[in-house]
């Protein structure tokens, strides 16, 4: 039995409710479980990246002259970085939104349950998703596009703390933006078509050195170029740098960039949340 357990049945005998933590560790087990019980949507979310993947691969394969790769390589961490957006921004974004038109969210205030247990829960489905899309990428292209694991621990570190920001940027827009939608009808298509522009200006489905400049300009306001970016660091030989727009993979930029995001993110967060929707009052 683990100490939390014993804290907890200890907490509920005196009359107190378990930790935030403890909660909020039980809040995402529950989200887990949903989520995977949802067949189609579990397909959905792990396959489109893949698919992808395979498509664009398929029919950009030739030599990046002066680049040392193949174009299809360019492809696997650039779907890496829509992965965990997808799993983050996109996922969190959609069903925060479901949730308050359904009135989940103003039953859940109603509660003893403390309001941050259920981002907790969140955070926790965000990251499990994000771990397996990222997982299942990864060796779909070291398998079929030759793609080199990095073979230094400098190299290691830059892609956790990649993950770690981007999944945390993200997820913190994804709750930001889960205010705009007015129902849950419009939800998909609020979210949606900003993520969709966003992976066609940076870097996603397009290569960087044939994207307009004006164009990267604005993708590197947001964290998925940088996202892009910083895995093409990590998985790619130094020889492509050349195809960056600053001509080097930037990771000092990269961090700052996304941190700036997850604090940003946060205080979106902080000033647009809603528990209840704009026409509920």
């Amino acid at each position: 039995m683990t100490w939390t357990v014993v804290r907890s049945r200890t907490d509920a005998r005196d009359g107190r409710l378990p930790g935030v933590w403890w909660l909020g560790l039980r809040r995402g087990a529950l989200e887990i479980k949903q989520f995977f019980r949802q067949r189609d949507q579990v397909v959905f979310t792990f396959a489109f990246p893949v698919v992808f993947l395979f498509l664009f691969a398929s029919i950009f394969s030739d030599d990046v002259e002066g680049a040392g790769i193949k174009a299809s390589q360019l492809y696997v961490p650039a779907m890496m970085a829509a992965g965990i957006m997808s799993t983050s921004f996109q996922s969190l974004g959609v069903s925060i939104a479901v949730e308050r038109d359904e009135k989940v969210l103003r039953r859940l205030r109603g509660t003893p349950m403390p309001s941050a247990a259920y981002f907790l829960g969140k955070i926790w489905l965000v990251l499990v998703t994000g771990i397996l899309e990222t997982a299942i990428l990864l060796l779909v292209g070291t398998t079929l596009y030759d793609v080199a694991l990095p073979s230094d621990a400098g190299r290691w570190f830059a892609f956790a703390w990649i993950f770690v920001l981007g999944l945390t940027a993200c997820a913190l827009l994804g709750i930001a933006v889960s205010s705009v939608p007015k129902s849950s009808k419009s939800a998909s298509s609020v979210v949606v078509l900003p993520f969709l522009v966003l992976q066609f200006i940076s870097g996603v489905y397009i290569a960087i050195d044939t994207i307009p400049d004006w164009m990267l300009n604005i993708g590197a306001l947001f964290p998925l170029k940088w996202m892009c970016q910083g895995l093409r660091g990590v998985f790619l030989p130094d020889s492509a740098q050349v195809l960056e727009q600053a001509g080097n993979w930037e990771f000092g930029r990269t961090a700052l960039v996304l941190g700036a995001w997850c604090v940003g993110g946060l205080l979106l967060c902080l000033l647009t949340f809603r528990w209840k929707n704009r026409r509920a009052g």
